[in-house]
């Protein structure tokens, strides 16, 4: 399986951040943010697999481009980015050895751990 970075999903993420789309939840709350399986069909069908793809921070080239299954490490609920879904895609990337994939995982965890920081002054 060759999975590598997703350079739209990333920027899209960045941009989102800057943007102030962005949820600071506690490390563990992926599994009950990470969009549904319906929710993903929904907006798939809304938008199309396009955009779907930009809320993901991996793609693995040997699935088609046109399933759900090409794209890998989530980040966000379709609106925002979530800090759960990032420290998420981090710690998976790193697992797997997807160095790529973790440094940009890690960047983003630093830009929302700034923001915290901010918040939290």
């Amino acid at each position: 399986m060759a999975v590598t970075l997703n350079e739209r999903g990333y920027a899209r993420a960045r941009k989102l951040i800057e943007q102030g789309r962005y949820v600071l939840d506690g490390r563990d709350a992926w599994s009950e943010h990470q969009p549904s399986t319906e929710k993903k069909n929904e907006f798939i069908a809304a938008h199309g697999i396009g955009e779907y793809a930009k809320w993901h921070l991996g793609v693995d080239d040997e699935e088609p481009p046109e399933r759900k299954a090409h794209f890998k490490f989530p980040y966000g609920d379709f609106d925002k980015v979530h800090r759960c879904g990032v420290l998420s895609a981090e710690v998976r990337a790193g697992q797997y050895k997807h160095a790529d994939i973790e440094r940009a995982a890690a960047h983003l965890h630093g830009m929302l751990e700034a923001l915290r920081q901010v918040q939290s002054a």
